[in-house]
């Protein structure tokens, strides 16, 4: 019987459910928005509301606990620097989904999985340095 328990397995081990999650996590908050699957989006949810809630603690605990859970310094910082004092009068709710129809290829449901209030230009910043530096180093 599966009496208490919550979650989807998503065809795969717990190391890779850990790891899928972990990616998801730090693209989420380098973007600000990603678009996944409906049911991943959903799992998603709770993972980063609690790294936001431990973001707003602030101290170095809970930098440590976010660091083992994302293990990207930079997604870190971020998350402590920018969106942490962002959300910090809110008492949760930090993110949203908004269905987005169907994949062409499987007919799944896809969602789009973002920040209340995020910043616009976040989403392909990265992408946008990178060329700028590429084209850069060309010149």
């Amino acid at each position: 019987m599966r009496h208490g328990k919550v979650h989807r397995k998503f065809n795969r081990t717990a190391e890779h459910r850990k790891a899928m999650f972990m990616n998801l996590s730090q693209a989420l908050i380098t973007h600000e928005q990603i678009v996944t699957t409906l049911p991943k989006a959903k799992d998603l949810r709770p993972v980063v509301e609690k790294l936001v809630t431990l973001a707003r603690r602030g101290d170095l605990h809970a930098r440590r606990q976010a660091i083992a859970e994302l293990r990207d310094i930079s997604v870190v910082k971020k998350l402590f620097d920018v969106l942490a004092p962002r959300y910090k009068g809110r008492p949760g709710g930090y993110t949203r989904i908004i269905k987005a129809g169907f994949r062409h290829g499987d007919n799944t449901a896809v969602a789009v999985i973002e920040f209340v209030d995020r910043d616009v230009d976040a989403k392909g910043a990265a992408d946008r340095a990178r060329t700028e530096a590429a084209e850069a180093a060309a010149a």
